[in-house]
């Protein structure tokens, strides 16, 4: 059983995702927050395995709610899961450098919104490709020469390199496992080798390590 904790200002949008939580068999509902503050007590509280986490919302923010849990050594084990529009993509980033394991369109199909609490969950692939794409697009535009040490580009092998590459593009273990001829199997022992050496939380941080490392495709203009 999955457990499940969800934050946002809107009552509206709160009900929607109770309903869908709630009508899933294999997740579970702990609580509702309508802002930060109150988000980081339920976590605090319930410890879920994902939080659904709103970005504006009044007093503490989504941003500020999400570095409190991140920081808290005793809140690791929960996900945040960003439920955003993309008219604040400048938070969306934002959220990754912070430690959020991912995040979705408000206006996503259900399905989708429920398949993200389940890969967060698990710790696997949750970006949205084709947001992700645009996403890292736009901010590969806006950072110049990235932070990330050669050092660090240096304690993984070409194919890491080439690997954490294909994940910011967001596709996932089995799209990169057939876009290279390769096995899933292969492609999470890659990534999972690569956040190791980049001590990144998890692989929505390995496409910020590839924004600021400049990784990209051999095929990329």
């Amino acid at each position: 059983m999955i457990r499940v904790a969800l934050a946002d200002d809107q009552a509206l949008m709160r009900m929607g995702l109770r309903v869908l939580i709630e009508r899933e068999d294999d997740l579970e509902l702990l609580g509702e927050a309508e802002d930060g503050a109150a988000a980081v007590a339920l976590v605090r509280r319930t410890t879920p395995d994902v939080l659904l986490l709103d970005v504006k919302m009044p007093g503490m923010d989504g941003l500020e709610a999400l570095r409190t849990i991140v920081d808290d050594p005793a809140l690791k084990g929960t996900r945040v899961v960003i439920v955003t529009t993309f008219e604040i993509e400048e938070y969306v980033f934002s959220a990754l450098q912070a430690g959020a394991s991912g995040f979705v369109l408000k206006d996503s199909d259900p399905l989708e919104l429920v398949q993200a609490i389940r890969v967060a969950a698990a710790g696997d692939a949750l970006l949205s490709p084709s947001v992700t794409r645009r996403v890292v697009s736009h901010f590969a535009r806006h950072i110049a020469g990235g932070t990330t040490t050669s050092s660090a580009l240096e304690e993984l092998t070409d194919r890491e390199r080439e690997i954490v590459a294909w994940v910011a593009t967001g596709r996932s273990n089995d799209e990169i496992a057939k876009e290279l001829f390769l096995s899933p199997a292969t492609v999470r022992t890659h990534v999972g080798r690569a956040t190791v050496k980049l001590g990144a939380r998890d692989r929505a941080q390995l496409v910020v390590f590839a924004v600021r490392a400049g990784l990209t495709l051999p095929s990329d203009p």
